[in-house]
């Protein structure tokens, strides 16, 4: 019931909300696989990018989220509607990692932000092991998500959320499968350049 009832409501009001604070052009949505498995890491610059995220994929998904967004007012229920579940940064969270492999393994999509904390910059973090051990554990294929102007909406450090002038870019790569004996250098070295690739073009509608 939850799924076929709040998630749908929250996905409801955050494309109003968006519409107004945004407008978010999604590029490369029917990427994103229908059914089975599926991890899709993004970078991450802005508390606005779960929400955001949530509005673009295109099929219900669970999100692994910093643990204190919950706290935050409306977007905590928010992120809780879109079946999110809490991460405690600063150390080795295995109980996170255990679910979210038993998620995509049961067929589910599951949305992650590799570099563990929002850049305070913009330029792309150095990437947490973690989501090479989901990929390499699970089976089943990633997919990288760019997200450009999100900061609009909330800039660093910022609770209340504003009009994005300029509007919010959301830009999906191609899904790609690893092989479980293949390096964590490597996957990580691939998500690395995916985000470079989706993010740093000046018009993402482009790519």
């Amino acid at each position: 019931m939850y799924r076929w009832v709040f998630y749908p409501l929250a996905k409801g009001l955050l494309a109003v909300l968006l519409f107004l604070l945004g407008p978010v052009k999604v590029v490369g949505r029917e990427r994103v696989p229908q059914a089975g498995g599926v991890l899709i890491v993004a970078n991450h610059i802005s508390d606005a990018d779960p929400p955001v995220m949530g509005h673009s994929v295109p099929r219900t998904a669970h999100f692994m989220a910093k643990s204190e967004l919950f706290s935050i007012p409306i977007l905590g229920a928010i992120i809780r509607a879109l079946q999110a579940f809490p991460v405690n940064r600063g150390a080795p969270d295995r109980a996170a990692l255990r679910r979210t492999i038993q998620l995509l393994q049961q067929g589910e999509a599951v949305v992650m932000f590799p570099e563990g904390e929002i850049s305070e910059t913009g330029e792309i973090q150095p990437l947490l092991p973690g989501a090479a051990l989901i990929v390499r554990s699970s089976g089943v294929p990633v997919m990288c998500a760019g997200l450009v102007g999100t900061t609009k909406i909330v800039p660093f450090k910022a609770v209340v959320p504003r009009p994005a002038l300029g509007g919010v870019y959301v830009r999906f790569g191609e899904p790609r499968r690893f092989a479980k004996e293949t390096p964590q250098e490597e996957i990580l070295g691939w998500i690395e350049t995916e985000f470079h690739a989706l993010t740093l073009t000046p018009d993402p509608a482009k790519r």
